[in-house]
């Protein structure tokens, strides 16, 4: 080959690399014992619950408010209710609790906050009701956003209590 088929080779190995798209991240493998299937939500439940299960998986990073960063706990259920209803939320998990009414748990419904009390303080971390005794939160620092089970008693043991937007 000579140097204009190299040059040329090279120019369309470089095209062909930029115009790839990453390869996606691979989905979440469920918890143990942790089943999705059943879920059941109408309404602007329905619309919280899409949207929240579309975030399984994706990076937790505190401060985080959009999935292509990396969400925390408040910034992934304002990025929850901005894009399934348009609803703009407080910044932190303790704002949003205030924003809320309070609801027992027999009470909750798909698209409620849970909230938690985990670093000694009222509200301190946040999730999203998904039904079935489950929840959606992004935990921590190198962790994943994912579903958990409101009955685990390490979650129980620190509720701190249920929260409504809806009437």
């Amino acid at each position: 080959m000579n140097a204009k088929h190299l040059s040329t080779l090279a120019m369309l190995t470089l095209l062909a690399a930029c115009s790839t798209t990453p390869p996606k991240k691979p989905a979440p493998k469920p918890r143990p014992g942790i089943s999705l299937a059943g879920l059941q939500a109408d309404g602007a439940g329905r619309e919280v619950l899409m949207v929240t299960l579309g975030l399984l998986g994706n990076d937790y990073k505190f401060g985080g408010t959009n999935p292509e960063a990396g969400l925390d706990c408040s910034g992934m259920a304002g990025y929850i209710y901005r894009n399934a209803l348009g609803v703009e939320l407080p910044r932190t998990a303790a704002q949003i609790a205030e924003a809320g009414r309070s609801i027992s748990m027999n009470q909750l419904r798909v698209g409620d906050f849970v909230f938690f009390n985990t670093m000694n303080r009222r509200y301190s971390h946040m999730g999203i009701f998904i039904g079935d005794g489950k929840f959606v939160h992004a935990p921590r620092t190198n962790s994943q956003i994912r579903v958990e089970r409101l009955d685990n008693p390490w979650f129980m043991s620190r509720f701190d209590g249920a929260r409504t937007l809806f009437n």
